[in-house]
């Protein structure tokens, strides 16, 4: 379920969607997109539009310690805010 997220975090959404879409992603691609210059800001970002239900997660493949993302479509997103 998404839930509305704030104006700041919805600049990095969008920005991270623009260059992504609903393709997967690792922390450092969107480390080069959103070039924050305190990698905290990322992971909170991030952090937030997981709990907020714009992004998904799961561990990759091939390193465990590691996460991929994918963003949910803004079409999808609004939709579940009206459910």
């Amino acid at each position: 379920m998404t839930k509305p997220v704030p104006k700041w975090l919805m600049k990095r959404y969008a920005k991270l969607w623009v260059k992504f879409r609903e393709k997967e992603f690792g922390f450092n691609d969107a480390l080069k997109i959103l070039k924050e210059k305190d990698e905290r800001v990322i992971s909170v970002a991030i952090a937030e539009l997981r709990k907020n239900g714009w992004l998904i997660f799961e561990k990759d493949p091939h390193d465990a310690r590691k996460r991929l993302y994918r963003l949910k479509s803004p079409n999808k997103a609004v939709e579940e805010l009206f459910e």
